[in-house]
């Protein structure tokens, strides 16, 4: 293993001896610092930048890993200490985990910042974690056979054991001593035939304190002098605060104070029900702003109508204008999607305590060094003075992801007003309405075929707001393209075996704050895409699973999730009368999966019976894990499919919880077969690539029901 230019050995991986006499190593990953250039100016440049991830071995054979990302759900607190047990040989009973603070230490591999997204974390520590663990392997190695007296070739390691013939050592008795040598400067990682844990189904580490109540949430934190305080915010956004009157709120029994924050009015109270009758007794006198007049609906109309227009190219090739005149047959659609919130089941919240050189913040973050540093500014300290303990996070999906730091700055400006540690906590509807969409979109489409049915020529406008265009990551737009609103479309497979393709985005300025939310831009372009490859199908009086297959000829992974999850979904068998099936397959996060819906009417209502999906994400790390994020990413998808909807009327976002903004029920939930490709290619993202083929799945499954093609989400029950 190369070090970077100008890293010294002592700072490409060092030893320490822990203070109870146990081993703790660092580890460098050369090369992390290529998309540095990326770096948003929130983040403080002066720190040097040295992504780590750290491993510990007590003396009673504890192994502790610190997680460097945030475990949402995902399964990473699992499948990172797979990765650094399998090279360290050791017991996997023995691992225990731990999120890591925000620092430096923990920067992301590529990128200067502490933070979790993008279905990144298990790719991206692929290496990272495997050579922590086989370094601590090589030195426990050398203080074992130092200690009985062999060359450490005659030893070798197993389950938390090195032996030696018939001399064996624990890993705990030998850390203090390994915590004294000198690193190898390279360790050979196994091969991967022989590989013991990667590759094999594993329970979840974290089931069992989640289980049984002993996992601490965001919302489970509390301590001896902590209050409790909701804000009310404008019910239009970017609204402000003209006057109040706190009176009422202040005679509610338990309220403490109530303080004016930048957004809003908070009322501090001793727990969070006399927080809320306070707010709810405010009366407050609102500047509503420009946004007063935003209405969803009129939106979409605006959006159909810019989409008359190309805009700026996103992908561009040949004359797709000219081809289109050319073309023996030409199909054109208006597609749609609406605003989405991310509604996760824990809703945001924040405890804050600031002291003269200190703050604490507690949270459930995916953005641990965005928050810090606002932390930071607000209370006028510096970075390393603020403490970010990471809790478990009740959902995310973007969503506690924010380049504002929106719930975490505005914790603390309450606990700064309010001169004592608070926790600031949102109710769903405050959850609901808050803002940090993912943004509406319209997509208006033209598509010649040729003589055999074949794509000869691609027109394809896109409208909808930037989620990077107004953050600190604007400087990843280029050319006026935000790569996550096309993404999915400007490299979709489809399109690169079209000499004649044009691909534009319009991407107008708004008063809705919009966000990514899982899946980001796929979200939308595979609904379109699939939906639109079925229409093709019909065009050319083929079936979509055959037309895919000459379409996706020279696309190998495509091809294999296809096959196999048709195959096993009994594609071209009969199904009960009044079911159809519909397929989709998508390519995002460097993962190839592909669906089928079995899907029915009843009583005016979609019903989806069977859901096979395949997916094919390289390495395989853990594969109950894989199962777990496929069948959760079709829960996501079916529920915006069938439910999601924001409705924005005079400024204002109309649902408010999940009796109206719904999210797809127990009784609800289809069958679901998960299938993994076996393969030997790098890992890809699993956390949020199962989530864009299923909405266009059930799309095609219900026109070849009905006859109907719908193109706008969510789905209606047509008869």
């Amino acid at each position: 293993m190369k070090t970077a230019a100008g890293t010294s050995r002592r700072n490409f991986l060092k030893t320490t001896a822990l203070g109870a006499g146990g081993l703790v190593v660092a580890f460098f990953v050369p090369g992390a610092n290529r998309l540095a250039q990326a770096a948003p100016a929130a983040a403080d440049a002066a720190a040097p930048f040295a992504p780590n991830a750290f491993l510990r071995i007590a003396p009673d054979d504890t192994i502790t890993v610190l997680l460097a990302h945030s475990e949402m759900g995902q399964g990473i607190w699992t499948s990172l200490p797979l990765l650094l047990a399998e090279e360290l040989d050791a017991d996997w009973s023995r691992i225990r985990v731990e999120h890591a603070p925000a620092a430096p230490d923990y920067f992301a591999v590529g990128m200067p910042m502490q933070f979790t997204g993008g279905s990144m974390s298990t790719w991206t520590e692929f290496e990272r974690y495997r050579r922590a663990g086989a370094t601590a392997r090589a030195l426990l190695v050398q203080a074992a056979a130092r200690r009985f007296g062999v060359k450490a070739a005659d030893c070798r390691c197993e389950n938390g054991t090195v032996i030696a013939g018939d001399k064996r050592a624990r890993y705990g008795e030998l850390a203090a001593d390994a915590a004294k040598l000198t690193p190898p400067k390279t360790v050979t990682l196994k091969d991967a035939k022989d590989w013991n844990l990667i590759g094999k189904p594993h329970k979840r580490l974290d089931s069992p304190e989640k289980l049984d109540g002993r996992a601490k949430f965001g919302m489970d934190v509390q301590f001896e002098g902590l209050l409790t305080a909701v804000v009310a915010r404008a019910p239009v956004f970017g609204g402000t605060v003209a006057s109040f009157d706190a009176s009422a709120a202040r005679r509610v029994p338990g309220v403490r104070d109530v303080v004016q924050v930048p957004s809003g009015i908070a009322v501090v109270a001793d727990h969070f029900w006399a927080a809320k009758l306070g707010r709810d007794a405010l009366k407050i006198e609102w500047n509503l702003g420009p946004n007063a007049s935003l209405d969803s609906e009129r939106l979409h109309g605006d959006f159909l109508k810019t989409a008359t227009d190309a805009g700026l190219p996103a992908s561009v090739a040949g004359d797709a204008t000219a081809a289109l005149v050319k073309a023996a047959t030409r199909i054109e659609a208006d597609y749609a999607v609406p605003y989405l919130a991310h509604a996760p089941m824990e809703p945001l919240n924040c405890t804050v305590k600031i002291d003269k050189d200190h703050c604490e913040v507690w949270t459930g973050t995916q953005f641990q060094t965005m928050d810090q540093a606002a932390t930071a500014r607000i209370t006028g300290l510096k970075p390393e003075q603020v403490t970010i303990h990471t809790m478990f996070l009740g959902g995310g999906f973007g969503r506690r992801a924010t380049p504002t730091s929106d719930f975490v700055t505005e914790a603390v400006e309450v606990a700064k007003a309010a001169g004592k540690p608070v926790k600031t906590v949102w109710t769903r509807e405050d959850d609901i309405r808050g803002g940090y969409y993912r943004p509406a979109f319209v997509h208006r489409v033209a598509v010649g075929l040729d003589a055999a049915g074949k794509p000869v020529a691609w027109q394809h406008r896109i409208v909808g707001q930037s989620i990077l265009g107004n953050s600190p990551f604007k400087m990843m737009v280029r050319n006026g393209i935000d790569a996550t609103s096309v993404e999915g479309v400007a490299d979709s497979p489809y399109l690169k075996q079209i000499a004649d393709h044009h691909v534009s985005l319009h991407s107008p300025e708004l008063g809705i704050p919009v966000l990514w939310l899982r899946s980001v831009g796929h979200t939308h372009t595979g609904f379109v895409m699939e939906s639109l490859i079925d229409e093709l199908a019909k065009a050319a009086g083929q079936d979509p699973l055959a037309y895919r297959r000459t379409l996706l000829a020279e696309h190998k992974r495509h091809l294999g999730v296809l096959e196999l999850a048709a195959e096993r979904a009994g594609w071209g068998t009969p199904l009960p009368a009044g079911r159809a099936r519909g397929l989709a397959v998508h390519e995002s996060f460097g993962s190839f999966v592909a669906q089928v819906a079995d899907v029915s009417i009843d009583n005016d209502a979609i019903r989806v019976h069977n859901v096979v999906c395949a997916i094919d994400c390289g390495i395989a790390v853990n594969p109950a894990g894989i199962v777990a994020q496929m069948e959760s990413g079709i829960v996501f998808g079916l529920s915006a499919a069938l439910f999601g909807r924001l409705d924005i009327v005079n400024g204002r976002v109309q649902q408010s919880n999940y009796h109206d903004y719904r999210v797809l029920r127990m009784n609800q939930m289809p069958k679901i077969e998960v299938h993994i490709v076996p393969s030997t290619d790098k890992p890809g993202g699993v956390g949020e690539a199962g989530v864009p083929p299923v909405a266009a799945a059930v799309a095609n499954a219900l026109f070849a029901l009905t006859g109907k093609r719908q193109r706008e989400l969510p789905l209606r029950a047509t008869s």
